[in-house]
Protein backbone atom coordinates (compact mmCIF):
# COMPACT_ATOMS: atom_id res chain seq x y z
CA UNK A 1 0.00 0.00 0.00
CA UNK A 2 1.59 3.16 -1.31
CA UNK A 3 0.65 6.06 0.56
CA UNK A 4 1.31 9.34 -1.03
CA UNK A 5 1.95 13.38 0.17
CA UNK A 6 -0.66 16.02 -0.47
CA UNK A 7 1.23 18.48 -2.64
CA UNK A 8 -0.57 21.71 -1.08
CA UNK A 9 -0.76 20.69 2.65
CA UNK A 10 1.48 17.88 3.08
CA UNK A 11 -0.85 15.51 4.40
CA UNK A 12 -1.45 11.54 4.00
CA UNK A 13 -3.37 10.74 0.95
CA UNK A 14 -4.69 6.59 1.08
CA UNK A 15 -5.19 4.64 -1.74
CA UNK A 16 -8.53 5.52 -3.42
CA UNK A 17 -8.87 8.89 -2.30
CA UNK A 18 -7.55 12.40 -3.56
CA UNK A 19 -7.04 13.96 -6.98
CA UNK A 20 -4.28 13.55 -9.55
CA UNK A 21 -3.49 16.86 -11.57
CA UNK A 22 -1.07 16.31 -14.54
CA UNK A 23 0.04 19.36 -15.88
CA UNK A 24 1.38 19.74 -19.70
CA UNK A 25 5.09 19.00 -18.61
CA UNK A 26 4.18 15.78 -16.92
CA UNK A 27 4.72 16.89 -13.79
CA UNK A 28 2.56 15.25 -11.37
CA UNK A 29 0.58 16.95 -8.71
CA UNK A 30 -1.25 14.79 -5.90
CA UNK A 31 -4.22 16.52 -3.36
CA UNK A 32 -5.93 15.18 -0.20
CA UNK A 33 -9.50 16.82 -1.29
CA UNK A 34 -10.70 19.28 -3.35
CA UNK A 35 -9.38 22.28 -0.95
CA UNK A 36 -6.49 21.67 -2.00
CA UNK A 37 -7.00 21.28 -5.75
CA UNK A 38 -9.10 24.91 -5.91
CA UNK A 39 -6.27 26.94 -3.86
CA UNK A 40 -3.75 25.19 -6.03
CA UNK A 41 -5.78 26.41 -9.35
CA UNK A 42 -6.50 29.57 -7.40
CA UNK A 43 -1.58 30.36 -7.20
CA UNK A 44 -1.77 30.13 -3.62
CA UNK A 45 1.23 29.46 -2.01
CA UNK A 46 0.81 26.85 0.43
CA UNK A 47 3.44 28.68 2.95
CA UNK A 48 0.92 31.61 2.86
CA UNK A 49 -1.80 29.75 3.92
CA UNK A 50 -1.75 29.57 7.39
CA UNK A 51 -3.80 25.40 7.41
CA UNK A 52 -1.02 23.80 5.87
CA UNK A 53 2.22 21.68 7.18
CA UNK A 54 4.52 24.45 5.06
CA UNK A 55 3.26 27.33 6.79
CA UNK A 56 3.64 25.98 9.88
CA UNK A 57 7.26 24.82 9.59
CA UNK A 58 7.95 28.21 8.34
CA UNK A 59 6.28 29.74 11.20
CA UNK A 60 7.88 27.30 13.79
CA UNK A 61 4.24 26.45 14.71
CA UNK A 62 5.35 22.40 14.18
CA UNK A 63 8.75 20.70 14.82
CA UNK A 64 11.03 21.02 11.73
CA UNK A 65 14.46 19.55 13.22
CA UNK A 66 12.84 15.74 14.49
CA UNK A 67 15.00 13.33 13.01
CA UNK A 68 12.21 10.82 13.74
CA UNK A 69 10.03 12.46 10.62
CA UNK A 70 12.88 10.95 8.58
CA UNK A 71 11.56 7.52 8.95
CA UNK A 72 7.80 8.80 7.21
CA UNK A 73 10.01 9.09 3.96
CA UNK A 74 8.83 7.88 1.10
CA UNK A 75 10.72 4.40 -0.26
CA UNK A 76 9.85 3.00 -3.47
CA UNK A 77 11.12 -0.15 -3.58
CA UNK A 78 9.84 -3.46 -1.37
CA UNK A 79 12.16 -4.51 1.49
CA UNK A 80 12.43 -8.55 2.07
CA UNK A 81 12.05 -8.72 5.72
CA UNK A 82 12.62 -11.60 8.09
CA UNK A 83 11.16 -12.20 11.29
CA UNK A 84 14.40 -10.98 13.52
CA UNK A 85 14.12 -7.73 11.27
CA UNK A 86 10.65 -7.42 12.05
CA UNK A 87 10.74 -8.22 16.20
CA UNK A 88 13.82 -5.60 16.22
CA UNK A 89 11.88 -3.03 13.87
CA UNK A 90 8.74 -3.17 15.84
CA UNK A 91 10.63 -2.57 18.83
CA UNK A 92 12.15 0.18 17.53
CA UNK A 93 9.08 1.53 16.43
CA UNK A 94 7.85 2.13 20.21
CA UNK A 95 11.42 3.79 20.96
CA UNK A 96 10.77 6.29 18.20
CA UNK A 97 7.12 6.72 19.10
CA UNK A 98 8.11 7.49 22.53
CA UNK A 99 10.83 9.69 21.70
CA UNK A 100 8.61 11.52 19.21
CA UNK A 101 6.10 12.12 22.44
CA UNK A 102 8.87 13.36 24.59
CA UNK A 103 10.06 15.89 21.85
CA UNK A 104 7.03 17.41 21.22
CA UNK A 105 6.40 17.46 25.10
CA UNK A 106 9.66 19.50 25.31
CA UNK A 107 8.87 21.89 22.17
CA UNK A 108 5.30 22.67 23.83
CA UNK A 109 6.64 23.62 26.99
CA UNK A 110 9.26 25.96 25.31
CA UNK A 111 6.51 27.74 23.31
CA UNK A 112 4.54 28.14 26.54
CA UNK A 113 7.60 28.70 28.36
CA UNK A 114 7.15 32.69 28.34
CA UNK A 115 3.19 32.63 28.64
CA UNK A 116 3.07 33.07 32.40
CA UNK A 117 5.79 36.28 32.67
CA UNK A 118 3.10 37.57 29.48
CA UNK A 119 0.05 37.63 31.54
CA UNK A 120 2.14 38.71 34.28
CA UNK A 121 2.94 41.89 32.20
CA UNK A 122 -0.75 42.07 30.66
CA UNK A 123 -2.18 42.08 33.82
CA UNK A 124 0.21 44.61 35.51
CA UNK A 125 -0.85 46.87 32.82
CA UNK A 126 -3.89 47.02 33.11
CA UNK A 127 -3.53 47.71 36.66
CA UNK A 128 -1.92 50.65 35.82
CA UNK A 129 -4.50 51.63 33.26
CA UNK A 130 -7.39 51.65 36.02
CA UNK A 131 -5.68 52.09 38.96
CA UNK A 132 -8.46 54.80 40.21
CA UNK A 133 -10.94 51.98 40.13
CA UNK A 134 -9.02 50.73 43.08
CA UNK A 135 -9.33 51.78 46.36
CA UNK A 136 -6.40 51.25 49.49
CA UNK A 137 -7.21 49.66 52.44
CA UNK A 138 -6.76 52.82 54.40
CA UNK A 139 -9.75 54.63 52.60
CA UNK A 140 -12.24 51.26 53.02
CA UNK A 141 -11.58 51.59 56.81
CA UNK A 142 -12.44 54.94 56.79
CA UNK A 143 -15.74 54.90 54.75
CA UNK A 144 -17.25 51.58 55.69
CA UNK A 145 -19.98 52.87 52.72
CA UNK A 146 -17.43 51.14 50.25
CA UNK A 147 -17.21 48.01 51.34
CA UNK A 148 -19.99 45.53 50.97
CA UNK A 149 -22.51 44.91 53.89
CA UNK A 150 -22.07 41.91 55.79
CA UNK A 151 -24.60 39.53 56.46
CA UNK A 152 -25.65 37.20 59.30
CA UNK A 153 -27.32 33.58 58.37
CA UNK A 154 -27.83 31.47 60.60
CA UNK A 155 -28.23 27.37 59.76
CA UNK A 156 -30.33 25.29 61.73
CA UNK A 157 -28.68 22.06 62.31
CA UNK A 158 -31.36 19.25 61.96
CA UNK A 159 -30.42 15.88 62.94
CA UNK A 160 -31.84 13.66 59.84
CA UNK A 161 -33.22 10.11 60.10
CA UNK A 162 -30.49 8.69 57.81
CA UNK A 163 -28.23 8.93 60.36
CA UNK A 164 -30.72 6.34 62.97
CA UNK A 165 -30.54 2.85 61.91
CA UNK A 166 -33.85 1.53 60.89
CA UNK A 167 -35.96 -0.08 63.58
CA UNK A 168 -38.37 -3.07 61.92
Amino acid sequence: MRLEKCWFCSSTIYPGHGIQYVRNDAKIFRFCRSKCHKNFKMKRNPRKVKWTKAYRRLHAKDMTQDSTFEFERKRNRPERYDRNLAENTLKAIKKIDKVRVDREARHHALRMKGKKAKEQREATKELEQSIHMVKAPAVLQQEPSLTLPKIKVKVAHQQSEENHPMEE
